[in-house]
């Protein structure tokens, strides 16, 4: 587990430019990778910002010159980790997958939207210099929480109404080729689905010229006697 210590060693110049414009350190992306179930992802992704939050504590407690900067930052990626949270649960949702820990997803974060508001109470002279990152921190962080706490129920319902929103504006951009390419795309799937190659009808038990009804009014065929 990388310490807070470590946290502020990372941001403070030891990654390159390309990791530290990302919201995860290197560490952390490969731990997520290694956590394909989500109960599993969200705990980490509450341990991240658990770590930013503490890392703000710190940068509060003793002002220093140029903190700002790194408060901002550390805001940032706060943010985001709870953007990728509500982005994990809804996958989970849209994928069927089982969830156990969105009640404690809720309880921290409510506890860490109250380290913010504390934050956001201090009167510091570099305030105006990261104050609309905390805000969006703070917005994002209660917003987060109150999707937690939503019955499920609720959310899954929610999500379903939006995927068919995007799916409608999806298709409404789309040119006439586009359409056509994506009508040929369902087919194959259904026809793989039922054991069909693409373009062949499905194998039927009757023969040439008979159809539903014939010879048994029950619509199966029945053998031909030996002569």
């Amino acid at each position: 587990m990388r310490t807070v210590l470590g946290l502020m060693i990372l941001m403070a110049g030891t990654l390159p430019l390309a990791a530290q414009k990302d919201f995860l350190t290197n560490d952390e992306a490969d731990q997520l990778r290694e956590a394909q179930e989500p109960d599993a992802r969200l705990k980490l992704f509450l341990r991240f910002a658990r770590q930013r939050i503490d890392l703000l504590d710190q940068l509060f407690a003793k002002p220093k010159t140029g903190r700002s900067g790194m408060i901002h930052d550390t805001l940032e990626q706060f943010t985001q980790i709870m953007e990728a949270i509500d982005n994990n649960i809804d996958d989970a949702i849209r994928r069927q997958r089982p969830m156990t820990v969105l009640s404690s997803v809720a309880k921290e974060q409510r506890e860490m939207l109250a380290k913010l508001e504390k934050f956001s109470a201090i009167d510091a002279p570099d305030k105006n210099r990261y104050q609309f990152a905390l805000e969006q921190a703070i917005d994002s962080t209660r917003d987060s929480a109150d999707l937690s706490e939503e019955d499920l129920k609720t959310r899954t319902h929610n999500v379903e109404v939006r995927e068919a929103d995007i799916k409608k504006q999806r298709e409404a951009m789309m040119t006439p080729e586009q359409k056509e390419e994506s009508e040929k795309g369902k087919a194959k799937v259904e026809a793989e689905k039922q054991g069909v190659a693409p373009g062949k009808k499905k194998p039927s038990l009757y023969k040439p010229g008979e159809k539903a009804g014939d010879k048994t009014g029950t619509g199966t065929p029945t053998p031909d006697k030996k002569q």
